[in-house]
């Protein structure tokens, strides 16, 4: 039980890093990136969707994950992510999210306020977590991509602010949409080290990484761009 469940704390706070000033995020209204996600040899861990809407002048993307382990019919694991982050310009203005983990459940809220961006949330052992971050903080949510370098990230289930190295590996081929495609390869290392792809229009293509003895691997199903 405990092995699945840092697993799942993975997919979502791996670390990315934070934004000098605004990205390019990459995402149009309309997208869907849907991943289908797996453990150990193959076997089915659940999904990870991001869909892209338009709201205004404001990106929307909301995530949900949908994680279980289980001895047949059984459950014996169960993870769900739910978070909508809204951004303009390049930079995260707001976000909500709810996370149930172990039995547990962790909110996090975001808001802009002037040139900052004001986090409550509860940390892994219940304390309350207020703080007011740099307006361009990234949230752990990956499907943006990230400058190398030393950086630091803001934490999805928790509301906390974490560091990580960004290491870009090079292009290479790799398994998705059904295929084979060209993409390029990121690794994240912090208490955790995760590698991303990103294809050629920018957008996140895969996932791997190992934690407790078991490697983790995000396949895409489709080109969010072309269906």
């Amino acid at each position: 039980m405990i092995r699945i469940a840092a697993l799942a704390s993975a997919l979502i706070f791996a670390p990315a890093p934070l934004a000098l000033a605004s990205v390019d995020v990459d995402a149009r209204p309309g997208e869907t990136i849907i991943f289908d996600v797996f453990r150990g040899r193959n076997t089915s861990f659940g999904v990870h969707e991001v869909r892209f809407s338009q709201d205004g002048d404001t990106l929307v993307a909301e995530v949900s994950v949908r994680l279980r382990a289980g001895l047949g019919p059984v459950t014996v694991f169960r993870y769900e992510h739910d978070s909508t982050e809204r951004w303009e310009e390049g930079r995260l203005v707001a976000f909500e999210g709810r996370t149930l983990k172990d039995g547990g459940t962790f909110e996090v809220t975001a808001r802009a306020n002037g040139g900052g961006l004001d986090v409550t949330g509860r940390d892994p052992d219940g304390q309350a977590v207020e703080a007011v971050l740099d307006l361009g903080v990234l949230p752990s949510s990956h499907w943006h991509r990230y400058p190398a370098g030393d950086e630091a990230i803001l934490n999805t289930e928790h509301g906390t602010l974490m560091e990580a190295e960004v290491e870009f590996l090079g292009e290479e081929e790799i398994e998705a949409d059904g295929g084979r495609i060209e993409a390029r390869r990121y690794r994240l290392t912090s208490s955790l080290t995760l590698d991303l792809w990103y294809d050629a229009n920018g957008r996140w293509a895969r996932t791997e990484f190992e934690a407790r003895g078991q490697r983790v691997t995000y396949v895409r199903r489709a080109n969010p761009v072309t269906g």
